[in-house]
This record gives C-alpha cells, sequence and structure tokens, in this order.
C-alpha cells in the first residue's frame, strides 16, 4: 500500500479531517505534502475555526440538522485516535476524564464512560454519566445498553443495566 493509498482510506473513513487528524491517526511526518499532491482528488471545507479539511469526493455528509444517537464505544476507539482536535466530539469540561474504559456519546459528544462487569452467570452493565441527560436520551442509553449486554453477553443468564 502507498502512502497516498493510506492517505485516501483513511479519508473514505474519517473524514473530513485536516492535516494534523490526518498525521495523528497515520504517525506521517509529511502528510501535508501527501494531502497536496492528492488535492485534485480530494473535496475540501473550511470548519467552524477556519481550518481546512479534507475527504474523498464521494464521502457522505449527513444533515446538519441530524442528531447524532447514542453510541457505546470501546476504550481505545479510533474516533479518539483518529482526530487531532478533539474538541468535535468531546466538551472543554470532561477533558481531564480518565478514559480507561469504554465510553458513551449522546448526541455525539462524549457524555460518560461504561464497562460490563461479569459476576457468576449475570452480566451488569455499569454506566458512569459526567452530567444528567435528557429522559429521551436516558430510553436510548438503556435500548442501546441492553443491545450491547446482548451482544457481549449472550449466554448471561441475566442481564442489566445499572448507573454509578
Amino acid at each position: 500500500m502507498t502512502i497516498d493509498q493510506l492517505v485516501r482510506r483513511y479519508l473514505a473513513a474519517f473524514g473530513p479531517a485536516t492535516a494534523a487528524d490526518v498525521q495523528i491517526w497515520s504517525w506521517l511526518t509529511e502528510v501535508r505534502s501527501v494531502l497536496e499532491r492528492l488535492r485534485p482528488e480530494l473535496r475540501t471545507f473550511r470548519d467552524e475555526a477556519g481550518r481546512e479539511l479534507f475527504d474523498v469526493p464521494d464521502g457522505p455528509l449527513p444533515d446538519p440538522a441530524t442528531s447524532a444517537p447514542v453510541r457505546f464505544l470501546p476504550e481505545y476507539d479510533n474516533i479518539l485516535l483518529s482526530h487531532a482536535d478533539r474538541s468535535r466530539i468531546l466538551l472543554a469540561e470532561h477533558r481531564g476524564q480518565p478514559f480507561m474504559k469504554g465510553f458513551i456519546l449522546v448526541d455525539g459528544f462524549l457524555r460518560g464512560t461504561w464497562q460490563v462487569e461479569r459476576t457468576g452467570p449475570a452480566a451488569t452493565l455499569q454506566v458512569h454519566l459526567f452530567e444528567p441527560i435528557a429522559r429521551s436520551d436516558r430510553a436510548d442509553l438503556r435500548e442501546e445498553g441492553s443491545r450491547l449486554l446482548d451482544f457481549t453477553n449472550p449466554t448471561a443468564a441475566g442481564r442489566r443495566l445499572r448507573f454509578v
């Protein structure tokens, strides 16, 4: 695989992205020159801070009014590892939180952590929210948490979600 192919694949998965985002993920030091070489094949945008974003020509762009579903993501997920600027998902007041567990996205932002505890035949999904969330988001969190427990512990005799 060439460097150009690697950068195109990154953008297909995580774009639109800044040159710094590509560099953080790939550990390449000359990302700007690669992006300049690929510029005729890419589309570009500017984010709210005026930074240039690169993307593949057919990369999906959701309507800005689209709400993001509740998601339970594993520790070390690429959403944190693949961007230099994590403010797109991490609010300033949560930057000091330890993320040694899985984490929870609510409306696209990191709002808590999770872990599954197995005690005998039962499995418990422990959820730690950084702040209160809307009632509808809490219902979505319970529903998504139930799916997570079904997936991760299909043989558990009992499954429950617990807020800690």
